[in-house]
């Protein structure tokens, strides 16, 4: 250590000249702590729950966007549009969109929700499946969910029915699919639109089809930053009916009549627009859409190693007291956004102390969700209780969210895995 490092590192009461040749002595402290402090290893970082996967490939298509003099809704955003819609198949329209929760509100604005109407949504959900519902003075109707899977449960589905149901919003809970074939036909018996709040399920199969692609009126995913793929903020709307897709095409920018993209592009003079609806601001920028596209290119590659991971989870935890996520069957499929376990009731510890006693050991968790019918202001108002939902309000005192994303390695996952081992065991 040099004099200029040293002085750098004692306290302030302590002249900056005093001698190095015994360093630990001279600033009070014992050798045999220094040598012990040298000796140690260093602590292991902290593992978050999530994070995202950028990599060179996106650093680089943000700088040629910036480069480009387009950085706002252009030519990326486009491209990206098309080749998600690509991704999916099946003839849809993709549409994208600053947000999921923006997805949503301009999906369920096209559909003709207003005032009056009521909309399902299960409680076990992020607040923007039931806000944007309210965006447009409608009234969410709250229900349960399968014990299994924790989607949306059908029969609470039907059971909440009534001559005011104008539509059902299926959360596909983790990114595994909701019971879209029951969801589906209850639609169809009581005229009912479909909105899937695939905010969690990229790529999720459901009976061999891709969420997208499935008979649902329109489907929105999300890019947030901690999902199956990051645009940092965003989401994508997908639908069939050319109808909708102008709608909310149209609402997605002002209610503005002609794209402003053309526009700008043009050759010619073409300054004059219309305003033909008050429309809102959920356009997606191409800086977005360049990580985008370089995110879309990987998400085989990410939807392995969630697999892999996921996996490996189940084997090590399979003896802990522990209900571990359900696996689809037959040729339906995981996107494995999330990985929640439940503790069972012969569990050495209680949730929240075994989430105290993870972050101590530097392993971070979190829960999803806190029950909508827990929170203020649904609880008053959708005047909901808990005892109108037992498998939601189970679930939530039992369960949490471990660490899974694809930068995790099997050396992270392992720390993970030891540490409810000697937790749990």
């Amino acid at each position: 250590m040099d004099d200029h490092q040293l002085a750098a590192a004692v306290p302030a009461s302590v002249p900056a000249s005093a001698p190095d040749t015994t360093c630990g002595v001279a600033l009070g402290i014992e050798p045999d702590a220094v040598a012990d402090a040298v000796a140690a290893p260093a602590p292991a970082p902290f593992l978050p729950f999530a994070l995202p996967d950028i990599g060179e490939e996106e650093i680089a298509a943000v700088v040629e966007c910036l480069r480009s003099g387009w950085v706002t809704t252009g030519p990326a955003t486009r491209r990206f549009e098309a080749a998600f819609a690509d991704y999916l198949g099946a003839a849809v329209q993709a549409i994208s969109v600053n947000s999921a929760t923006a997805g949503l509100h301009l999906a369920l604005e096209a559909l003709g929700i207003g005032p009056g109407d009521e909309v399902i949504v299960p409680t076990l959900t992020f607040t923007a499946t039931a806000e944007v519902v309210r965006y447009l003075g409608a009234q969410p109707v709250l229900v349960d969910v399968d014990p299994l899977s924790l989607n949306m449960s059908p029969a609470a589905v039907e059971a909440a029915i009534t001559p005011r149901t104008c539509a059902i919003v299926p959360v596909h809970y983790a990114g595994m699919a909701c019971a879209m074939d029951e969801l589906l036909a209850l639609a169809r018996t009581h005229g009912l639109r479909v909105v899937e709040d695939a905010a969690h399920a990229f790529p999720t199969r459901y009976r061999g089809r891709l969420v997208g692609t499935l008979d649902s009126d329109i489907t929105v995913f999300s890019f947030y930053a901690n999902k199956t793929m990051t645009t940092g903020e965003g989401g994508m709307v997908i639908v069939r009916d050319p109808e909708l897709a102008r709608r909310i095409r149209l609402m997605r920018l002002h209610g503005i009549s002609q794209d402003a993209f053309d526009r700008y592009v043009s050759k010619t003079p073409a300054w004059f627009y219309e305003v033909v609806a008050a429309g809102f601001k959920y356009n997606l920028t191409d800086i977005a859409s360049s990580i985008g596209l370089e995110q879309l290119r990987k998400i085989d590659g990410f939807l392995a190693r969630r697999q892999a991971l996921a996996a490996r989870y189940d084997a090590a935890l399979a003896t802990l007291p522990l209900i571990l996520p359900p696996r689809p069957s037959g040729d339906s499929s995981h996107a494995w956004h999330l990985y929640v376990v439940r503790l069972r009731d012969d569990a050495p510890l209680a949730r929240d102390e075994l989430i105290l006693r993870l972050s101590q050991m530097g392993i971070g968790t979190s829960v999803h969700f806190i029950p909508l019918h827990r929170q203020p202001y649904w609880r008053d108002n959708c005047a909901a209780s808990p005892a109108a939902f037992p498998v939601a309000e189970a679930a939530y005192g039992a369960m949490l969210t471990l660490p899974l994303y694809t930068r995790m390695r099997d050396a992270d996952q392992d720390r993970v895995i030891a540490a409810l081992q000697a937790l749990l065991s």
